[in-house]
């Protein structure tokens, strides 16, 4: 089953009205991290040493003035290298950080999978973690009772849902933990290079779930170094370097600028 979308059905996917009011709204933000330059190995010695004046710090801006309209139903992507802010940027959406400047406004329910294996832990199995992780999203025991068996069948983890997460490779924990962030369809979706993982049927599996999201008028960001998951996927993208904005538009115009500044082949 191939999981690439065919140009004419690009072609005639719904583009979200701009005049509409965005879900996601991003103005000027900006993040600011503040760093010890040295190892300090305790919070005691850091309360001392900073009493005394004897800490290094040193800051870097992880966002720099990002501005960010996001439409309902928009599959939204975010590009750039390593280290560039976008984990960041997703982290500021899913209220994780705030914004040191700047102000966000993101309306409706919001279901992060920042990266693999939040939420879950290690010593409990899997069917523990499912009830763990779904009430870290405020879901009640009752409604993921009701859910379970969509889950387990989604995730295609077979036997081991009663083995300790600590046995699972890291594609598992990204099937197990894709499958309960989107067992119920949120207003925001947040996926930061969860679909890397796994093999080509899953991440077919995913991209339906994602496109029936967007049917119904959900929004997802997407964060993917795979230019052909963002083309194929989404409408708009930014591409992001050293925190601040580089491009934004059209996902093919924004890949275009991204791949020649970074010199990849097309």
């Amino acid at each position: 089953m191939s999981s690439r979308i065919a140009p004419e059905q690009a072609a005639q996917r719904a583009v979200p009205d701009a005049l509409a009011e965005p879900v996601i709204l991003l103005d000027a933000v900006s993040v600011r991290y503040r760093v010890p330059q040295e190892r300090i190995e305790s919070f005691k010695e850091y309360a001392i040493r900073r009493m005394q004046g004897r800490v290094n710090i040193a800051e870097f801006w992880g966002l720099r003035d990002v501005s960010l309209r996001v439409q309902a139903g928009e599959i939204f992507g975010i590009v750039g290298r390593n280290g560039a802010g976008k984990t960041t940027l997703l982290k500021i959406v899913a209220r994780v950080l705030r914004p040191t400047r700047g102000w966000v406004r993101v309306r409706g329910h919001v279901a992060p999978l920042l990266e693999l294996g939040a939420g879950f832990h290690p010593e409990l199995t899997g069917r523990e973690n499912i009830f763990l992780n779904a009430a870290l999203l405020g879901h009640t025991h009752k409604e993921t009772e009701n859910r379970f068996d969509e889950i387990i069948e989604f995730a295609g983890i077979g036997d081991f849902i009663d083995a300790p997460i600590r046995t699972y490779s890291s594609g598992m924990v990204a099937r197990l933990g894709f499958a309960v962030a989107t067992a119920w369809r949120p207003d925001v979706l947040i996926l930061d290079e969860v679909l890397a993982v796994g093999d080509e049927a899953f991440q077919a599996k995913c991209r339906v779930r994602l496109q029936s999201f967007r049917d119904k008028g959900a929004t997802v960001l997407l964060v993917s170094h795979s230019a052909e998951m963002v083309r194929s996927m989404c409408h708009h993208a930014i591409w992001l370097d050293h925190g601040m904005v580089q491009a934004a538009g059209a996902a093919d115009a924004v890949l275009e600028r991204y791949r020649l500044a970074a010199g990849i082949a097309p």
